[in-house]
């Protein structure tokens, strides 16, 4: 270890001299009044509780210790949680932190910086920054459930929390899986004085708005619940309401659901709200005492709450049915026995809730992947507490405190003076405490006292506390490390703090009497089924969920587990657990019973140093090797460290070994060599060794690349070469080839020039009068027989549709251009007409005559433009009397439709008219009687809107026949094609064109009277066009829909 200048006292206890218990304290003392929290022994790291904020922390000390080894700086706590995870991550050890001690001594803020120091220095990425992010979001919503202020220590774990967090082969978290143990449910019901009930609590009614609490249905005022002590509502320097807000947003990050949320906060609302109904005093017609609900008006808001019927609900706790194979007996509770009900049923609902909230936890942060995985486990579970009424919560507790002393007896004292006997090293034993006898006291399976609390609660007949105490005196009356009032009496000892209902322990951190008084019922942890199955009903998914043992079709007899055999059954499975890996001590003491900051207790120091086997731990690691290994792993991670053998060694492990450690020339008295291991004495021989490593590998590192280096520049200088050589043949062969190409053309230019030449000289007396002339005349009928030729290759198809035509080259075609172009396009036509029939020529230039007439003017007239002109609408072939109704002389009928006529009130009916080469007709539909007979040559003028509708009116001459009848109002749903026709059958019966006016606003007169009609566009909705006619004053309003 590296002894800094500027060290306060000695920072390694190792080293401390004289090594005794005065100079420890001192030494602790000394540096604890310095700040300096953090001591160590080898590899175990003493922290004490500075009740404050130090300047120690941060990402700044994170970065500081991750580059450096475990003894170059001072002592830290993120230097033991970096030697974990460089263990874990570059030899693939597991590891597991614990972290022991007293209430009170900072067990749960050592577990926090711990996490947060793996989560600075592993691996980054979105994937692994949200489990980081959740892995570090579940420690508040487990201390706002889990945690409370006890006398001790204002954030005191009231259960145990044992995480495995998870890593990939990289080093980067995966996930993680939290197991708790023995939630100190009994606190929900009931606190010391002094004491609070779990945070959660306090935290709801602080910090949940209004609309909140009254969903909830509670009061933002403590003192309102009996659950809760009213008289310690607040603790210095925590923010209850704060703390609510960052623990819903915790569970927001770890995945729960804003429904889930909600349930859980109505879960717990229910729990305080079972402590405000209250038993009162009945008596049954026979006399017997019974109980009943004062108000029940607490039972009725839970009901609405939870959706349970508040009814069977009342039932279940004032009642309880007894069920054999046989029969049911149901029977009356007294008072008593019904606050014991209404207690444990709030106890369990709790206990569940924590329960599932741990699991849900693990849902989230737990790993999918198969594949293989790296574990750091961290143990944070409650210290040992002697208070001055001991029960069965804190016996199991100091138990499991026990059993994590005997880990640390086995993996540190014991088996590492185990190992130098077993390897046949020289040593001197050094004596400590076993503490075996005290857990085989306890958790042996015939005669440990659990086996015997669980046989009496067991057991029929008259079964008490008492009995239970009497069964312990019978069977442990010589037992060194038990003593009770009857034992006492039997020795003529006399003891007055010892009661008569009590026993006492001798600990491993001293005695501990237990009040007996309870231990049958919070062992047996009885909940009546009645109560399982009121709450198995309710309509609250996460309420219904944490009973299925109240389901009918699952209803069982058989006994559950009992309470302390669960409890020993986990901590079996936790010792199974803490053993799989390497174990990283962090021993967490506490420097004063008043949690005040500087202050120092030397005799309270003394008694955890003395019980955590400190003095012992020290004499050990002074005698003792800090390092060892077996041969073939040490072979292989140092042997590049010698030539002899690296890179091959042929020989066997104990032997490469130590040609490795020859060459290095290392003192004799550092190294010790075992039968399977290599014993290395100070940790510098280590630090040296994994330097010499370092530099080995930069230079083997050096040497690869160079050899690489080297490889890639010769690749690299022969595929230039080779791309040198072909670059330069092809730019060879290309510069030649553009010369050939340079030259021939020159070549062909001065023939060219020299053939003219001998041209023009030759026949320069024929062209010597006229020349320019006949040149130009002959230029100009090539250029022309060029075009023609050009044209005549290129002319269009002879689709009348087709208006393409090639441009003229020259702009002195343009007009010959053009005409041809006209000349083509009537060639076109009239080729197109040729082979048009009759009828096809009728119907053309009918659909002629309609665009003259509404083409952009009618909104219709697009849609009617593909669709052909039928005339016939009606079945006129098929209808004799409509046949009748034309005269002989008429010739066929243009158009027969189905119109609707409209009159001066607004009010339709259907009509047929019939459009001859003469008249327009207009019958009834059903006797097909003509009504008006309209001669062409009387139709004066027609009027027709604009919009998409087929409202038309026929204005009659004045001195016709029918003309005292007026104006004729219709709707036609062929308009266009009506109209059209009628216009070409005017034109040819008078010789005249009829005015056909497209307007919104026009005058209809009806009989001696005149009508102002008026069309407008009413809302644009889909399907077919829907005309509305309303008559408003002495006008008549068309809506087109």
């Amino acid at each position: 270890m590296a002894l800094l200048e500027d060290s306060v006292g000695m920072e390694d206890l190792v080293l401390l001299e004289p090594l005794e218990e005065k100079s420890l304290l001192k030494n602790l003392q000394l540096r604890y009044e310095h700040k300096e929290i953090y001591t160590y022994i080898g590899n175990v790291i003493i922290s004490v509780n500075p009740y404050q904020q130090l300047p120690i922390y941060g990402p700044e000390f994170i970065a500081k210790y991750q580059d450096y080894t475990f003894y170059e700086l001072k002592p830290h706590i993120y230097a033991l949680a970096n030697m974990a995870y460089q263990s874990l991550r570059d030899q693939d050890r597991d590891q597991c932190l614990l972290i022991t001690g007293e209430s009170g001594s900072g067990k749960t803020e050592a577990s926090k910086l711990v996490m947060s120091y793996v989560a600075a220095v592993c691996g980054k990425g979105e994937q692994v920054n949200l489990v980081k992010e959740q892995l570090l979001q579940s420690n508040p919503v487990l201390e706002a459930f889990g945690n409370a202020k006890t006398i001790r220590n204002n954030n005191s774990s009231r259960f145990g929390k044992y995480m495995d967090i998870e890593f990939d082969f990289k080093g980067s978290p995966l996930g993680g899986v939290i197991t708790n143990y023995l939630l100190e449910k009994s606190r929900v019901v009931k606190q010391l004085p002094g004491e609070r009930n779990f945070h959660i609590f306090y935290q709801l009614l602080a910090g949940a708005d209004a609309q909140l609490l009254k969903a909830l249905k509670l009061k933002q005022d403590i003192s309102f619940y009996t659950y809760l002590n009213s008289k310690v509502s607040r603790i210095d320097g925590m923010d209850d309401g704060c703390n609510f807000r960052i623990v819903q947003n915790a569970m927001t990050v770890i995945g729960f659901s804003e429904e889930e949320i909600r349930q859980v906060l109505e879960v717990t609302a229910l729990v305080l709200k079972l402590g405000n109904v209250e038993m009162i005093n009945e008596f049954q017609a026979n006399g017997i005492p019974a109980s009943g609900i004062r108000d029940g008006r607490g039972i009725q808001e839970i009901g609405e709450l939870m959706g349970l019927n508040s009814e069977e609900l009342e039932r279940a706790l004032c009642s309880r049915t007894m069920e054999t194979a046989k029969e049911k007996v149901i029977t009356a509770l007294n008072v008593i026995q019904a606050q014991y009900a209404r207690d444990a049923l709030a106890k369990n609902i709790y206990n569940r809730l924590f329960n599932w909230i741990v699991n849900r936890i693990n849902e989230s942060i737990k790993v999918d992947t198969g594949e293989k995985k790296k574990v750091m486990g961290v143990l944070d579970i409650y210290g040992f507490e002697i208070l001055e009424d001991n029960s069965f919560e804190q016996f199991v507790i100091n138990y499991c405190n026990e059993k994590l002393q005997q880990v640390f007896i086995e993996l540190t004292l014991k088996e590492e003076q185990e190992e130098y006997k077993r390897e046949g090293i020289a040593w001197t034993k050094v004596d400590y405490f076993d503490n075996g006898i005290i857990c085989n006291l306890i958790e042996h399976n015939q005669r440990g006292m659990l086996a015997m609390l669980d046989e009496e609660c067991l057991r029929p007949g008259v079964v008490s506390d008492s009995t239970f105490l009497a069964k312990l005196n019978q069977l442990f009356s010589k037992h060194s490390h038990y003593e009770s009032k009857v034992t006492q009496n039997a020795q003529h000892q006399y003891d007055h703090t010892m009661g008569l209902s009590c026993f006492r322990i001798r600990h491993y951190a001293g005695k501990v009497t237990y009040n007996v008084n309870g231990f049958i019922d919070k062992n047996n942890d009885l909940l009546f089924r009645d109560l399982s199955q009121v709450m198995w009903k309710a309509r609250h998914p996460l309420l219904h969920s944490l009973f299925p043992e109240g389901n009918p079709k699952e209803a069982s007899l058989k006994r559950p587990q009992t309470a302390g055999a669960q409890f020993k059954s986990s901590v079996a499975i936790l010792m199974k657990n803490l053993y799989s890996k390497n174990p990283n001590y962090i021993r967490c003491i506490k420097p004063n019973e008043n949690q005040q900051r500087g202050q120092f207790s030397s005799e309270l120091v003394a008694v955890q140093t003395r019980y955590l086997g400190l003095l012992e731990n020290v004499r050990v690691r002074r005698a003792g090797y800090v390092y060892r290994q077996a041969y073939k792993p040490f072979l292989e991670r140092y042997r590049l460290l010698s030539r002899s053998t690296w890179p091959h060694w042929n020989g066997g492990d104990r032997e490469g070994v130590e040609k490795v450690l020859q060459e290095l020339s290392l003192s004799s008295e550092e190294l010790a060599y075992g039968k399977t291991k290599l014993f290395i004495r100070s940790p510098k021989t280590l630090f040296y060794l994994e330097e010499e490593r370092h530099r080995r590998l930069q230079q083997l590192a050096t040497l690869i690349q160079k050899i690489y280096r080297g490889w890639s520049c010769r690749t690299h200088y022969q595929l230039m070469r080779k791309s040198q050589i072909l670059i330069s043949a092809w730019f060879r062969g290309n510069r030649q080839k553009k010369h050939y190409e340079k030259m021939k053309a020159s070549a062909l230019l001065i023939q060219a020039f020299v053939r003219g030449w001998k041209a023009r000289k030759n026949y320069r007396k024929y062209f010597r009068s006229g020349a320019a002339h006949t040149l130009a005349n002959f230029i100009y009928k090539s250029m022309v027989q060029k075009f023609l030729l050009g044209l005549r290759n290129n002319l269009p198809s002879t689709n009348v549709l087709d208006n393409r035509w090639p441009a003229a080259p020259y702009r002195y075609f343009n007009t010959a251009n053009r005409e041809l172009q006209q000349i083509f396009y009537q060639w076109k036509c009239k080729k197109f007409r040729d082979q048009l029939s009759p009828k096809q020529v009728q119907a053309l230039r009918e659909k002629l005559c309609a665009s003259e007439l509404f083409k952009g003017k009618k909104a219709s007239y697009p849609q009617s433009v593909p669709i052909p002109f039928r005339g016939d609408y009606v079945g006129l072939q098929g209808n004799p009397k409509l046949q009748k109704l034309k005269g002989r002389e008429e010739g066929p009928v243009l158009m027969a439709e189905t119109v609707k006529k409209i009159n001066r009130n607004g009010k339709t009916s259907a009509r047929i008219l019939l459009l001859t080469k003469g008249h327009v007709i207009i019958t009834d539909t059903k006797k097909f009687q003509a009504q008006n007979v309209i001669g062409l040559d009387s139709v004066a003028e027609v009027s027709v809107s604009s919009l998409q509708d087929g409202v038309f009116s026929l204005h009659l001459n004045e001195i016709t026949s029918v003309g005292s009848k007026g104006d004729i109002l219709l709707i036609s749903d062929h308009v266009v094609e009506l109209l059209t026709k009628m216009y070409r059958a005017v034109l040819d019966a008078t010789q005249r064109q009829l005015s056909v006016t497209v307007t919104e606003k026009f005058s209809v007169k009806f009989k001696d009277k005149s009508v102002a009609v008026k069309v407008i566009q009413g809302p644009v909705g889909g399907g077919k066009k829907k005309l509305i006619c309303k008559k408003k004053g002495s006008h008549l309003e068309i809506t087109v829909q």
